[in-house]
């Protein structure tokens, strides 16, 4: 492996683990704080990629940046708290169903306001330029402006559930609800707040990686999935989990992605060789980076068989 390589999967792995804890950690914070497993939190993920488009061809990026995820988090506010807050005494599962069921109407509602193309949501001029150039590898500053708001998130979210008298209500409210209640909080509206919350920060996740993925109806449901792998690798609830669990996946896919290895090498350093035209070749001949994208579940299901409950082992939120 080259230093060019090494360079090349440390940085993308670090950019992209980054935007993935960027993306759960609204999820983790619900889970943690509440036991909710909000399917449907992918598609305000989409919801604020689509809504700081429409704020972003009216104003410009900045404002959308700042009022996208509000508008989100109002939105999952008041999904908690005339919705989901009903449900939530009928347990886990009416939970699961309701929020699987509003992910198909917030996919049916986006595509029919905003159509099923995808939109031209792109990067702010201003941020548009290579900024660091490492290795003939350029770096744009958007992506380091990413990374930048993604490590800020998480020391404040740490800082804020750790060690203020906030965050020991905010996790009180679910172990000791009646306790919380004595003590003259309203239980239900923390509840709707760590919601909204979350949905906001899945809704900032949106704003940020829209203009680079593509925004489009489809991108929900595209990045839904690694979303429990992170967190369920990490641990349901656990805040440092996820921040390692994402860059652990970023790393392991953007190394697969970069390996062009397949059984075929490690049969020829023995000296041997596959035929060609055999049914076996299809086989032997597939690389490391034609398996990277199942290489997340590969780790799920690697970390639910030696530590079912992630590696971390639960909520410390």
């Amino acid at each position: 492996m080259t230093l060019e390589v090494l360079i090349f999967i440390i940085f993308n792995s670090l950019l992209y683990g980054m935007f993935l804890f960027m993306l759960s950690s609204g999820l983790t914070l619900i889970f943690g704080m509440m036991g909710v497993l909000n399917f449907a939190h992918a598609s305000f993920f989409m919801l604020g990629a689509y809504i700081a488009y429409q704020i972003n061809s009216m104003t410009n990026f900045w404002i959308a940046l700042f009022l996208a995820p509000l508008f989100v988090a109002f939105i999952g506010g008041l999904t908690e708290k005339y919705a989901l807050r009903r449900i939530h005494k009928y347990g886990h599962v009416a939970e699961l169903i309701f929020t699987f069921g509003l992910f198909y109407i917030i996919e049916e509602l986006v595509q029919m306001i905003w159509g099923r193309v995808p939109v031209e949501y792109r990067i702010p001029d201003a941020l548009n330029f290579s900024l660091i150039e490492i290795s003939g590898m350029s770096y744009p500053a958007y992506s380091m402006f990413r990374l930048f708001l993604s490590v800020a998130i998480f020391i404040a979210l740490y800082q804020i559930l750790a060690k203020t008298k906030t965050g020991l209500i905010i996790k009180a409210s679910l172990t000791h609800p009646d306790m919380v209640s004595a003590l003259g909080h309203n239980v239900p509206k923390v509840f709707s707040y760590v919601f909204g919350f979350g949905c906001g920060l899945a809704g900032l996740a949106g704003v940020l990686a829209g203009n680079v993925i593509g925004t489009e109806p489809s991108m929900a449901l595209l990045l839904g999935p690694i979303v429990f792998v992170v967190i369920v690798v990490g641990g349901l609830g656990s805040l440092k989990g996820a921040l390692y669990a994402s860059i652990l996946i970023g790393f392991f896919q953007t190394a697969a992605i970069s390996l062009e290895f397949s059984l075929n090498n490690l049969i020829s350093f023995f000296g041997y060789n596959v035929d060609l035209e055999s049914t076996l070749n299809e086989f032997t001949s597939i690389t490391i980076s034609q398996l990277a994208p199942i290489v997340p579940y590969l780790l799920l299901i690697i970390v639910l068989v030696s530590r079912p409950r992630g590696l971390f082992g639960g909520r410390d939120v």
